[in-house]
């Protein structure tokens, strides 16, 4: 069984036959960064950023069609975070999702700028009136404010300076969370929030919506860590071993492989209990926190 019902399937393939008209547009003398920037975004991967904000938004009674230009946003920042990740300078990565990461095929000066494209044509497409559709202001600037928090030094840029400084030395699990909290949960947050956001959610909803991604992001990245250990490059689709390598801290160096396996569990727990407030409607949501727990890759 897939991760995802028929449902969450739905707004997946919508999301990708959407994804490509949100691009910039090619022919003019900025064609090779345009094309590294659709190169880096049609990379695939499960999609899970842009479903939630189109599954959450549907969940606190919105049109998901309405929120499609924030979860292709989402994607773009998402996307970006992983050319910049996979640079030199940083994993130093030649593969992603089973193919030659950006930086692989473009070079690296055209992949930096690449991925700056990104993080600005995001922010261009949240804030884009062609876009706005019947959302009001407030709904649309209150998803577009929820996207940049994560995306800062707060969150997911943030996340990624404590993981760099991090290396070569101990570190105890509160660091590790606070920095999981920033390069991996952050834009998971996001993506529930803003699809709360744009549908109007109550108070009690956007809690319930935050603490889902809250859980889910930080039990994905200790399944992560353990793929990384037990997992193959084919399955996976990228190099195995580099956070041994880099000498970076994991869920698993720090805690062993049972007591991360058991975290996860955790997380994932109080990512179902969270969606209470939503009761039934929200099962798909629940079998997506239990298959991202089992996952093998």
């Amino acid at each position: 069984m897939g991760i995802y019902t028929e449902q969450l399937q739905t707004h997946c393939d919508r999301f990708e036959a959407a994804l490509p008209g949100y691009m910039p547009k090619t022919g003019g003398l900025q064609t090779v960064v345009a094309e590294a920037m659709a190169y880096a975004c049609a990379g695939g991967g499960k999609r899970i950023r842009p479903v939630l904000v189109l599954e959450f938004c549907r969940l606190c009674g919105g049109d998901p069609e309405l929120a499609m230009p924030f979860a292709a946003a989402l994607e773009m920042i998402h996307s970006y975070s992983l050319v910049h990740d996979d640079l030199p300078c940083m994993d130093n990565s030649p593969m992603r999702r089973g193919r030659p990461s950006t930086h692989t095929v473009y070079g690296e000066t055209m992949a930096l700028l690449a991925g700056d494209g990104l993080l600005n044509l995001a922010f261009e497409t949240a804030l884009d009136p062609a876009y706005r559709g019947t959302l009001s202001p407030e709904r649309v600037l209150g998803a577009a404010s929820a996207l940049a928090d994560a995306a800062g030094i707060e969150g997911m840029v943030g996340g990624q300076t404590i993981d760099l400084q991090s290396e070569g030395r101990e570190i105890d699990l509160a660091v590790l969370e606070e920095l999981q909290r920033g390069k991996t949960a952050a834009l998971l947050i996001a993506a529930c929030v803003m699809g709360a956001r744009l549908a109007g959610a109550t108070p009690e909803q956007e809690r319930a919506a935050r603490m889902y991604g809250e859980n889910v992001g930080l039990s994905f990245q200790i399944v992560d860590d353990i793929l990384d250990v037990t997992a193959t490059a084919e399955t996976l689709g990228k190099p195995v071993g580099s956070d041994s390598e880099n000498e970076k801290n994991t869920y698993v160096s720090l805690l062993g492989m049972e007591p991360a396996r058991a975290l996860a569990k955790q997380r994932t727990d109080q990512a179902l209990e969270a969606l209470s407030v939503f009761g039934e409607e929200a099962a798909s949501l629940r079998q997506l926190a239990q298959a991202l727990l089992t996952r093998d890759h």
